[in-house]
Formats: structure tokens, sequence, C-alpha cells
């Protein structure tokens, strides 16, 4: 993380924020204050009530997802599937086991930077938390994250999703009245992030893709309290166990769709043990916000391409642009109805969240929904180019079906007749620079 905010500084995308901010609020404020700014990244470092500095927007955008994977700029999905095929059967080792760091510092959670989000939030969260456990039956290790809610010293709360494989781990143990090992990860290295957060069959290694991204193993050392492989460039470090058979009520928390998730009967995670790095710093999400979709996005995205690469031609881009609920496909048409083809083969292609597709030609910018929609309104009839798929399941934590059903948006011009619809273009525009001609 240390190399990865230098880079950021050199590359002046880095915001440092010198003054005191409350973990209350103010700090998720100033974040997306700056998110309505740019994309930088963003150094909290005097955080009241911890002496640790706090770096938020560092996973921002699809171009620094990009640099994170050595992709050229818009090139994820391809980048992105091969390393998915690298780590399927991995040649080189994943991991490697190092000595325990000498210097780690033990401590206790309340230490911690204990940030508060929203007005409604139940208390503080730690929002980037990527919980490392094993298999209890084949023990594989997966990563995988969760918003854990903190209570006290010993115990955190944290919301568990039935699909996910750390649940399925849970329920496994606990039919046998067993607790389940896991531990807490702040602030991993890219590599280990980026893995965290993509959906992979159970039988895969997350830490083979985190290997594959990085183009060499993942330096691990022996837990102190968990048998678990800690990634030993993580910044901070929560050993514990999910306790069987106990629920307690955890939330509100204002999640990512931009809502509130109301109180819940969740998981309990007693706490172990403690440690960070020498001078670490704590990384902290704003749920909901860019770079809290981005990864979700960019991921999602090449999944997609991959699917319909493999089902219809002319395919060249995917996005899941802003919401991660909605799918965007660039194309070059090749036949009448090809846009229509397209469009029911996404809906295939992510159970969860395609709920919205649209298809656009390859002059649109797939990033950018004013262009979407301009392409929509300019480029033939509203009444014949929209699909609808009525009571079609659809985001697995829905128990009110609010987000069944598809929409399909055809936005390309119609088949045959490119030449009428040529973007106009001003010569030079590109190259003005208008502080050349305004006088400040």
């Amino acid at each position: 993380m240390l190399e990865t905010m230098e880079k950021l500084k050199e590359a002046e995308e880095l915001i440092v924020v010198e003054r005191q901010v409350d973990p209350k609020h103010e700090l998720a404020a100033v974040t997306r204050a700056a998110q309505r700014k740019s994309n930088s990244a963003v150094l909290f470092r005097n955080v009241a009530g911890t002496s640790f500095p706090v770096l938020s927007n560092l996973y921002c955008g699809r171009a620094r997802m990009c640099s994170f994977i050595g992709a050229e700029d818009k090139a994820f999905c391809q980048r992105w599937n091969a390393l998915l095929d690298t780590a399927v059967s991995p040649t080189a080792p994943v991991t490697t086991t190092v000595a325990i760091p000498e210097d780690l510092v033990h401590g206790r959670l309340g230490e911690m930077p204990l940030i508060t989000y929203h007005g409604k939030d139940a208390g503080p969260y730690f929002t980037s938390a990527i919980y490392l456990a094993k298999d209890p039956a084949s023990g594989v290790p997966n990563l995988s994250f969760h918003r854990s809610m903190y209570v006290n010293d010993e115990e955190l709360r944290v919301r568990l999703g039935d699909s996910h494989d750390l649940a399925k781990y849970q329920r496994a143990a606990e039919e046998s009245d067993k607790p389940l090992e896991a531990a807490l990860l702040i602030g991993v290295e890219p590599a280990v992030f980026l893995a965290a957060g993509t959906s992979l069959p159970s039988s895969w290694n997350e830490l083979a893709l985190a290997a594959a991204i990085s183009g060499k193993p993942i330096d691990t050392f022996p837990g102190h309290t968990v048998d678990l492989p800690i990634p030993a460039r993580t910044q901070f470090v929560v050993e514990g166990r999910f306790l069987p058979n106990v629920r307690r009520a955890e939330g509100p928390f204002g999640e990512f769709m931009g809502y509130y998730v109301p109180v819940g009967e969740n998981h309990v995670f007693e706490v172990s043990a403690v440690y960070w790095q020498r001078s670490p710093i704590f990384h902290s999400i704003l749920c909901g916000s860019t770079e809290d979709i981005s990864l979700l996005e960019a991921v999602t995205a090449a999944k997609v391409f991959r699917h319909l690469n493999e089902v219809v031609p002319g395919v060249i881009d995917v996005s899941c642009a802003p919401t991660v609920m909605n799918t965007t496909i660039q194309i070059r048409q090749q036949y009448e109805g090809h846009a229509r083809q397209v469009l029911l083969a996404a809906f295939g292609a992510d159970l969860d969240y395609n709920k919205i597709c649209a298809v656009v030609d390859e002059d649109v910018d797939i990033y950018n929904w004013d262009e979407i929609l301009w392409a929509f309104a300019t480029r033939g009839r509203a009444d014949e180019r929209v699909l609808v798929i009525p009571d079609v399941p659809g985001f697995y934590r829905d128990p009110s079906q609010d987000h069944w059903g598809r929409l399909g948006i055809d936005a390309t011009r119609p088949f045959g007749r490119a030449d009428e619809f040529e973007r106009k273009s001003i010569p030079g525009e590109d190259e003005i620079n208008l502080d050349d001609y305004v006088r400040r």
C-alpha cells in the first residue's frame, strides 16, 4: 500500500488532508467532497481518536483498476480474464512462507480508526474488511469482503451473505458446533484486494489469483492465534473466530445501493489478536462511492465480456458503471438484429446484477450515461428498441423482489445506415488549450 500511495503522489493523484477530522461523519463527508472533484486518493493524516493515518478513494475508477493489473487503458476485461485463466491451474507457487515480522505491534481494536460513515449507521464500521478463512473440507483459503460493525475490543458483528463462500464455511463449522477461524485484513496490497473482490468457484484459491496479478507468489506468515496464511504486507490484522449458533443485532448501515440496510441478527466474530505493521496506513472505503463500486463494476463487466464473446460476435467492450446493476455493451454491428441477440445473451451472463442492459455502437462512450441516453434518444424509435422481461429473479438479497425483471435497451443505429448517423466533429477541437485564449 505504501508503494501504491507513493506512485499516486508522483502522478499527482493524492490529496493530503492535514487538518484534524472527526471519524464520525466528517471523514466520510470530506471523502465524498473529494470524490466529486476527482478520482484522487485522499490521505487523512490527523484523525481524531487514533494515531493512524487513513487512506480513502484508493481503488477509484476503471483507469486505476487497469493500472493495478497491467492493462492498457479501457482493456480491463481482456487482461482480467487472462489473469483468471492463469489462476485456474497455477504453474508456480501461489504463496511463500516468511518469518513473522519482528516489528509487528500488538494492540486493541479501539486503537484503530473507528469510522462512522452515515447518519443512521449503528456505529463505527470496518468497510474495507477482507476476511481470510479456509474451506473446512478442502483447506483452500478464501478471501471475501464483509462489512463489520465495531462493538468493543473483543467483538465484531458481521453480515455474511448467504451465497458467499465464507457463509458456507461458517454453516459447515456450525453444523459440528465448532467456531470458524478467520482473519480480518485491512490495508492489503492491491493484488490481494482485487482477488478478494472477485467471485470465483469455491474450489479456486483467491491467493492464486493474487499471485497472478502480482506476477509473483504472495508472501505470507503464520497467524498468531489462527491456522491461516496471513499476507505479509497487510497493514492491520484482526484474528479471531466466528462463533457457532450465535447471532446478535447488527445495523442499520448505509449499503452500496444508497439505502440503509435495517437491523438484522447477524454473525458474531470473537477477536483473539490484533496487530499492525510499523507505521501502518488504514484503508477506509466509503460504501456506495466510486471506490466501493469500481472493483465490483470492473470484475462484473469482465465476467459479462467473457460470456458474450463465447456466444455472440462483435463485442468490443463492457461496462457496468455507474451502479453495477446496469450493463452497457459496445459492439460492432454485423447483421440486422445483432443488438437484440447481444441483449438476450447479456441477461444470462450475470444473474445478480444485469438488471438493465444497453447495447451501443463503437462510437459511443460506454462509461458515460449521457452518451448512452443520447444514442438511444437519437438513433431510432423508442417503442421498438426496448425489451422488458418480467418476473426474472435478480439481486440475491432481495426478499421484496424489488430487483426482479430485466430491461434491455437497444441504443444502436439502424443496421446498414451508419452513414446517416455519423457524429459531427470540429477539426482541431481536441488540441485546444483554453488558457491560450482566455485572459486570467
